[in-house]
């Protein structure tokens, strides 16, 4: 994928224009192995005490927003694959509330959550280049707003460097 290949307004419901207009001429395959490194720097910098802290009362701990980054991976990838391969019926949203509540990310240990992070964005960037390209621009209905897939990968980067961006300014 390169710059020709970003999706373009209509391709995405409008909230998620602040994540898509965040990867500027990147090589998004590239871009999402690169945010891999990106994290577990900043995670293993932070360490296990401060990771089970949250900035404010209320507020996502910093383990709970890692294991909130990979579930939402999780999430656009599936959608990605549906819509690649045809899938004409709406998908679901996802409360991203109760995701991280029932998660207990808390009680996992800091390696393990960033591992599986680790793994989830291999996964992703295995399926991306083994799309056909054609596929890119397919789309689908995701929680009520239609989507193409290229877009559910730049959503993905884009929400990395926004949860990025809040870590490293209030964590």
């Amino acid at each position: 994928m390169n710059e020709s290949m970003k999706p373009k307004v209509g391709e995405y419901a409008p909230y998620y224009g602040k994540y898509i207009d965040k990867i500027i001429n990147e090589d998004i395959s590239k871009l999402l192995l690169n945010q891999v490194e990106e994290i577990r720097k900043f995670y293993e910098e932070m360490g296990e005490e401060k990771s089970n802290q949250a900035y404010a009362e209320g507020k996502w701990t910093a383990k709970e927003v890692l294991n909130h980054i990979a579930d939402t991976d999780r999430v656009m990838t599936f959608r990605a694959l549906c819509f690649s391969r045809g899938e004409t019926s709406p998908l679901p949203g996802f409360d991203q509330d109760i995701y991280v509540s029932n998660a207990r990310a808390n009680d996992i240990p800091l390696m393990n959550l960033l591992e599986d992070f680790e793994m989830q964005r291999y996964a992703l960037v295995s399926m991306l280049k083994t799309l056909p390209i054609a596929s890119y621009t397919k789309t689908g209905i995701a929680s009520n707003h239609e989507v193409s897939v290229r877009a559910l990968f730049y959503i993905m980067a884009g929400h990395v460097f926004h949860h990025l961006e809040v870590l490293k300014e209030r964590y």
